[in-house]
């Protein structure tokens, strides 16, 4: 859905601009900015786009990156670790999921649902602690860069548990629905 042209001038006094400011951004005169904002001109479509696209990456520019909030620490487990090794690593750290490397390289997760899912559903029991993880794990978290604005982040942990956050090709954090939290203010 497209903004309304009410929404110009909020946006522009939320991010702290001058309408002369906006303006020169846009490449539109401050007198442009005025009227629009006072609802006295009827609005070309091309001046309208340049304002909203100069809005945009203001706004993009100041939004929380995922370096920002994320967990630096990783705590995963080897693909090849016995599950039992997992569940002491959330035990310890009090973590409901944990990313599955095969050495650096991310190729699975683990949760607290799949292994009580393997356990009462399954025909395993308590046996499944000596297996290896790469017999009972999901899908790997998906990876975005250090970046990343928070509203990817949002979008991307309504579906997964944590998302993992990358930097050439090393994971260097992982972001869960906690550590959204911390852009609460």
């Amino acid at each position: 859905m497209l903004p309304t042209l009410e929404t110009i001038a909020a946006r522009r006094r939320r991010l702290g601009l001058t309408q002369t400011e906006l303006a020169e951004l846009a490449g539109v005169s401050q007198s442009y900015i005025a009227k629009l904002e006072a609802r006295k001109i009827e609005p070309s479509y091309s001046r309208v786009k340049a304002i909203l696209e100069a809005l945009q990456r203001l706004e993009q520019k100041q939004e929380t990156k995922a370096s920002e909030i994320m967990t630096p620490e990783v705590v995963g487990v080897q693909v090849r670790d016995p599950v039992q090794r997992a569940v002491a690593l959330m035990r310890e750290h009090g973590y409901s999921q944990l990313p599955v490397f095969d050495s650096e390289r991310s190729v699975g997760s683990v949760s607290e649902g799949t292994l009580i899912d393997k356990i009462v559903n399954g025909r395993e029991g308590p046996s499944i602690t000596g297996r290896p993880i790469s017999e009972i794990m999901d899908d790997a978290f998906p990876q975005v860069s250090e970046d990343a604005p928070v509203s990817l982040l949002t979008s991307l942990l309504r579906i997964y548990p944590a998302v993992l956050v990358s930097s050439k090709g090393r994971i260097t954090g992982i972001v869960t629905k906690a550590d959204l939290l911390k852009t609460l203010r």
